[in-house]
Formats: structure tokens, C-alpha cells, sequence
């Protein structure tokens, strides 16, 4: 099944609910009040590995010290590198490159930004997500925005394929034609705010559930969310229940600890699993091995 083929066939309904739970509340930040393309950007580079909220504080002063792109090309280069360092955000390349941008929107642009994210790609360090970013929240101009949250929700909700080019069909047949700036938002809102690693799907009151497979079946796992395997018969149970025998009895001989740790020890295979797994525990520092008694280690 390709990414669009998976989207429910009430789209129409799909987007009013989305939309409609954003505007009705939606978290603050001050990026999120301007249409104006240098401080959109300035945003997008110092978010691309910085928690939200602490880039909120280091935007704002930014913008006072260079308040445009004009002021921020006539900087020196190490005024902005220090400014990145001193507040902590990220590598000192995004400076670099958002400084080199100013520049070129002041000298080969003549002071106004492309509108199209092709167009933002030709600014240095601009790539397809910062790219789309701008255009879509400065001019409503963009495609629709596919980051980790955004996949997510995609996965999650509506049972995307693990597929970059499935992610992006499916987020380019969902997003309503010429409303990137508000779409984009919500889509990232939700997969921030409900649709976390850890879901909060009632307490978000998260507009999709009505659509949402993960929260009809319960099974939340996603891309950057791997299935924690079972740990009732699992290694890691059998680890620790070798280390309580172990506590009980301090030194054993491995056909005596076998049967402790695993009800059906017994037949050729099952000495080898032990001596495996004891190993694994030894490598750990917990125990010590001499021939076939195992004891734990003090």
C-alpha cells in the first residue's frame, strides 16, 4: 500500500478536525506570530537540534542584535559564531551558513527572499526541510512538511509504510491546496503536543482518533518508536532471574543454576544458552566463572 492510498476517504473531515483543534490552542511561540522570512529562518536553523523552548529566549536576542537580514550581513562572522556558542545552539556551521545567507539575500537578492522552496535552496545551508519551512510559514507557499513528528502521526494514525517516499505522498495528499502555513503547524503541533514518542492522545484531545488505527488497536510503536520486546520469557528476564539465584545461593554449579532460571532447562542445547548468557552477565561485571560454578561477583 503506497503512503496516499492508506489516508482515510474523509479527508475533507480529517483536515477540519486537525485545523480546527491547532487554532483552537496551539503552544506560543513568537515565531509562530510573523510572516517575516529572516526571522522564520533565524528560527528554523536554531530549532534544528535545540528544544523549543529554549530557543525561544536565544531568537529574541538574536533579532535585537540583528534585527534583519541587512544588519546580520554586515556582522564580522565571529560575533555570530560567539552568539551561537555562548547560548548553546548546536553547530557552529548553522552560524556560519546563516550568516553566509544574510549575505547572499543582501547581495544577490537584493534584500527580499525567494518565495519558492527551490528557490530558498540556493542560500547556504538552506536544504529541502528549511527550505519548505520558510516558504510555508512566510508565504503559505510551500509543500507539505515531513520531519520525525510529522511521520509519526503519519504511521501512527493512518498506517504509512516506513518509507520516506511514502511519508511524502501521503503528507502532500493530506495537506489542503494553499494552506501550508497553518497545515504544516498543526501537523507538527500534533506530533509534539499528543502524538509523542509517549502518546497523550485524550489528554491532548487529539483530533485524529476517530481515524487513528494506533489508538483503536493500542499498538503505538513508530519509526523513532521500536516494539520493546516481551519481557515475560525474554533474556533480560532470565539475566535477572540468574542474579537473584545467584543472591540466594552466592555460588552454584551451572547444572544446578540452569534448572532455577529456566523451568524447561535440560537436553544439549540448554547448557550452551546458559554458559551464553552467564558469559553475557561476566562481560557485565555481575559474575565470575570458574569452569562450570558460577558465583556472583562482590
Amino acid at each position: 500500500m503506497s503512503g496516499s492510498e492508506a489516508l482515510p476517504t474523509e479527508l475533507g473531515e480529517v483536515r477540519e478536525s486537525l485545523i480546527g483543534w491547532y487554532e483552537a490552542d496551539h503552544r506560543e511561540f513568537p515565531w509562530r506570530r510573523t510572516d517575516d522570512a529572516y526571522e522564520i529562518l533565524v528560527s528554523e536553523v536554531m530549532s534544528q537540534q535545540t528544544q523549543l523552548e529554549r530557543v525561544e529566549e536565544a531568537w529574541s536576542e538574536f533579532l535585537e542584535r540583528w534585527p534583519d537580514p541587512e544588519s546580520l550581513a554586515a556582522a564580522d562572522r565571529s560575533e555570530v559564531v560567539g552568539f551561537w556558542t555562548d547560548h548553546s545552539l548546536g553547530y557552529n556551521n548553522r552560524a556560519k551558513y546563516l550568516h553566509e545567507a544574510a549575505r547572499q539575500v543582501v547581495g544577490e537578492f537584493d534584500g527580499e527572499f525567494p518565495e519558492e522552496p527551490e528557490g530558498l535552496q540556493e542560500l547556504q545551508g538552506v536544504g529541502p526541510y528549511t527550505g519548505n519551512a520558510v516558504a510555508s510559514f512566510a508565504f503559505d507557499n510551500g509543500d507539505a512538511v515531513v520531519d520525525t513528528n510529522v511521520k509519526r502521526v503519519l504511521y501512527r494514525a493512518f498506517d504509512v509504510p516506513d518509507d520516506d517516499a511514502a511519508f511524502e505522498a501521503a503528507a502532500r495528499e493530506l495537506m489542503p491546496a494553499g494552506e501550508s502555513r497553518v497545515w504544516n503547524n498543526a501537523i507538527m503541533e500534533l506530533g509534539g503536543v499528543a502524538c509523542r514518542k509517549t502518546p497523550k492522545c485524550d489528554e491532548a484531545g487529539c483530533p485524529l482518533r476517530e481515524w487513528c488505527s494506533a489508538y483503536e488497536t493500542g499498538d503505538f510503536t513508530a519509526p523513532d518508536v521500536p516494539t520493546q520486546p516481551k519481557f515475560e520469557g525474554s533474556r533480560r528476564q532470565k539475566r535477572g532471574r540468574a542474579i537473584r539465584v545467584l543472591k540466594e545461593y552466592e555460588e552454584l554449579p551451572l547444572d544446578e543454576l540452569g534448572p532455577r532460571v529456566r523451568v524447561d532447562y535440560g537436553g544439549e542445547d540448554s547448557e550452551e544458552w546458559l554458559r551464553g548468557l552467564v558469559s553475557d552477565l561476566a562481560d557485565d561485571g555481575l559474575v565470575e566463572i570458574e569452569g562450570d560454578r558460577v558465583r556472583l561477583r562482590r
